[in-house]
């Protein structure tokens, strides 16, 4: 089975509609993340369709729960090679989205990305996050760290009545018991990913007393 035949067949069971464009975008990115693997140490996974699970679905088993909440602009911090930042890009092309990361290597290969992909609703920041200025409706993170030291490092750029998202591989247990006062969980997600045979959850999270976006 092809590359393509894979990802197709992925997306739809995560019941996904895709497009003929984001696929050819989607493969894009996965061949562009492949070729600079090589000089810029991106990812420890060299394989393609390894990538393209542990990447690419991985990622995309986030987009309806995003879909669903429909922020009007998104950040994702600590983005590295664009995960999930640049399949959400893809499969959501009217949501502004934002990716920060402090590596420079790791935003340069962004930024190729964004032009060879013709990413117009994406922008992206070499910062760190405590340099960073705007806010946004919802914050996104794949292993940025931690629960408690996301929330409190990005407090400042979630806007009011916006949503943390918090992509995680582990159980959830001991890191939601050091979340700081004030932090309602709104639900935690148990994500399928295709031919993927590990856990992989997605944690929803706002302040409380604000109401949730959408």
């Amino acid at each position: 089975m092809t590359l393509e035949q894979q990802l197709r067949q992925g997306a739809a069971q995560l019941g996904l509609g895709l497009t003929d464009q984001a696929c050819s975008q989607l493969l894009a990115y996965l061949a562009l993340l492949q070729k600079w693997n090589k000089v810029y140490n991106l990812s420890a996974i060299r394989d393609p369709e390894q990538m393209l699970v542990k990447h690419l679905f991985d990622s995309l088993a986030v987009v309806p729960a995003i879909t669903d909440a429909a922020p009007t602009n998104l950040i994702d911090v600590g983005t590295g090679g664009g995960l999930p930042g640049i399949p959400l890009a893809i499969m959501l092309p009217d949501r502004p989205i934002a990716l920060l990361d402090s590596n420079e290597k790791k935003t340069r290969f962004l930024v190729q990305v964004k032009a060879q992909l013709g990413l117009e609703s994406v922008e992206v920041f070499h910062q760190r996050v405590e340099e960073h200025d705007q806010q946004y409706d919802a914050i996104i993170s794949r292993a940025f760290s931690a629960l408690d030291n996301f929330v409190t490092i990005t407090e400042p750029l979630l806007a009011e009545n916006g949503r943390w998202w918090a992509m995680k591989s582990h159980s959830l247990d001991e890191e939601l018991k050091t979340l700081p006062p004030g932090l309602v969980v709104e639900k935690t997600i148990s994500l399928a990913v295709p031919k993927l045979d590990a856990a992989r959850y997605l944690v929803a999270m706002r302040k409380q007393g604000e109401s949730h976006c959408a």
